[in-house]
């Protein structure tokens, strides 16, 4: 009888202190052209950017490489994807400030739905990015309506999939603005099914590859 866990992604942060130390962002695939005039024709190939991390910047002891490589055997290498914390974009604001309820428009209520999707906005020009948030962590998560606080009892998040349901009887009316602050993870996945490790010159300086790419969960 199979012990593996059903899903294939594991509700477990990487080592924090090592990701606190990693390198990486968001990255985007754009297909250029160049015309026979000289002018540029540009696609996106993806609706949505995609980011990529190296966390071996983090490790600087032999205990932390443990600690990675630990975690890398138990999520069975590429197999299963798991949460990583994003020093730079964590939360629903600026890092410097703290969570605010209306930091981010989730949408307008129409007095009957009673799910809304987590999401942060990038830029206020003509083309902003909305990425879904699918990673929150549940206990910083705040709802306003209309810029009013939503007390935690008449609102839920599910810190898997980063929906909020309003109770029954606290549904927004037409018209009002939904929104939420929040700080959230990256789900991810090792982006090798090796980690080699070269302990002399791990203990030379040299720092160990430890890559990792963000996955729809």
């Amino acid at each position: 009888m199979s012990t593996e866990p059903p899903s294939d992604f594991h509700e477990v942060r990487f080592p924090l202190d090592v990701a606190l130390r990693g390198s990486g962002g968001p990255t985007r695939l754009t297909e250029i052209v160049t015309l026979a005039s000289g002018r540029e024709h540009r696609n996106s190939r993806w609706a949505d950017s995609r980011r990529r991390y190296d966390a071996g910047f983090g490790i600087r002891t032999l205990d932390a490489l443990h600690a990675v490589l630990s975690f890398f055997e138990e999520r069975r290498g590429r197999l299963y994807g798991f949460r990583y914390h994003d020093r730079v974009d964590a939360r629903s604001g600026p890092p410097s400030r703290a969570i605010a309820a209306t930091d981010q428009l989730l949408g307008l209520g129409d007095g009957s739905t009673r799910v809304f999707q987590l999401a942060k906005t990038y830029g206020t020009g003509p083309t902003p990015y909305r990425r879904v948030i699918t990673k929150p962590v549940a206990e910083s998560v705040r709802v306003a309506v209309n810029g009013l606080a939503v007390p935690p009892a008449q609102v839920a998040c599910d810190a898997t999939t980063g929906r909020i349901t309003f109770a029954a009887d606290a549904v927004p009316a037409a018209g009002l603005r939904v929104t939420a602050g929040f700080g959230f993870d990256v789900p991810v996945r090792f982006d090798s099914d090796d980690l080699s490790i070269d302990l002399s010159a791990f203990t030379a300086g040299e720092i160990p590859k430890v890559p990792l790419i963000e996955i729809v969960p």
